[in-house]
């Protein structure tokens, strides 16, 4: 019998690259966690395979409801859990907190204990914290290592704190091999609208498009990334779990390319159609009220441990990223403008 890998987030832009991969380059059998309301754009063209059931499936579940994750644990025993499932948006989370803390902190205990109280049920885990712990880091600390000092910007960040220590102590508390992943800016298609690469790359499709004047809304332009492809983050996390998978460790993930946000932009309006036409503005709405910086990673831990290389290059990255959005007006879609 195959091997069976349950993806919680399965409908998010990780998820879904995710799923992809896994379906190429394994002969597991995969679940898909998603809610009910969730929006299906990212799976669409899985959608065949999901309704034969050829080696994919949905199941339907809710990390802030316990019943729908037992069930889903009970049901399908995986051998392999990414749990990539999340309220994963920094800016909303200045918005929506509790919700925020609920879904990230709560939510990741609810599967863990899900699958602690399960039968004979003992997967590889991998729990997907984020960059964000790190926060604002000193210059000093630059490149951020694994041991470097927690300074969260946010309550998204703060969530991410409680998901990266609950992984660690379902390790050394019962045994559960569970490893915590911190993956620094990570990108490419099907990337949500509210991240600042993707409202640029939508925004200037939809200049080119003729649907908005010539004015790209920003926020802050200064923060300094590190910026990855989603298709190596999803590789990593396939290595994660198969090479010598250390119950309780955890890494830092990210590429090689650092920039600040603004260059990112830059490098976007560059590829237009439109670049010598476009403006750019600072709309005061899409700052927030502290930003994290220096977002550089140190990733040779995780590099040393699995041999992982990211292959995609900034500029393919932020133009694949870029024509995502070029297809989806193409195909008749319409966007608000955030």
């Amino acid at each position: 019998m195959a091997p069976k890998a349950l993806i919680t987030g399965f409908t998010g832009m990780v998820g879904s690259h995710l799923a992809e991969y896994l379906l190429q380059k394994t002969d597991w059998d995969l679940v898909g966690m998603c809610r009910w309301r969730s929006p299906l754009d990212n799976i669409e063209h899985l959608l065949p395979r999901i309704e034969k059931k050829d080696r994919i499936e949905i199941a339907y579940g809710d990390l802030n409801d316990c019943v729908s994750l037992q069930k889903i644990i009970a049901e399908h025993n995986p051998d392999y859990v990414f749990h990539l499932a999340a309220q994963s948006y920094p800016w909303t989370s200045f918005f929506s907190p509790l919700d925020t803390l609920n879904t990230n902190i709560l939510g990741t205990a609810r599967l863990l204990e899900a699958i602690r109280l399960a039968p004979a049920c003992d997967p590889i885990i991998h729990v997907c914290a984020s960059s964000e712990v790190f926060g604002r880091v000193p210059s000093e600390f630059v490149p951020i290592n694994e041991e470097t000092s927690f300074h969260p910007a946010s309550p998204y960040a703060i969530s991410k704190i409680g998901t990266d220590l609950l992984s660690r102590y379902y390790a050394e508390s019962y045994g559960m091999t569970t490893m915590t992943t911190r993956m620094f800016t990570h990108t490419g298609p099907r990337r949500g609208d509210v991240f600042a690469e993707s409202t640029f790359a939508k925004q200037i499709a939809m200049i080119e498009a003729g649907l908005i004047d010539p004015v790209i809304k920003t926020g802050n332009l200064d923060s300094l990334r590190t910026f990855a492809d989603v298709r190596d983050a999803v590789e990593a996390y396939y290595l994660l779990v198969t090479v010598n998978p250390t119950a309780g460790e955890y890494y830092n993930i990210g590429g090689t390319y650092s920039c600040t946000v603004g260059e990112m932009l830059n490098t976007l309006v560059s590829m237009s159609t439109c670049a010598e036409h476009i403006k750019i503005v600072t709309d005061p709405e899409r700052l927030r009220p502290i930003d994290a910086d220096l977002q550089i990673p140190d990733t040779s831990k995780f590099k040393t441990h699995t041999g992982w290389e990211p292959k995609y290059d900034f500029e393919t990255t932020m133009r694949d990223l870029l024509d995502y959005w070029r297809n989806q007006l193409a195909r008749g879609k319409r966007f608000l403008t955030r």
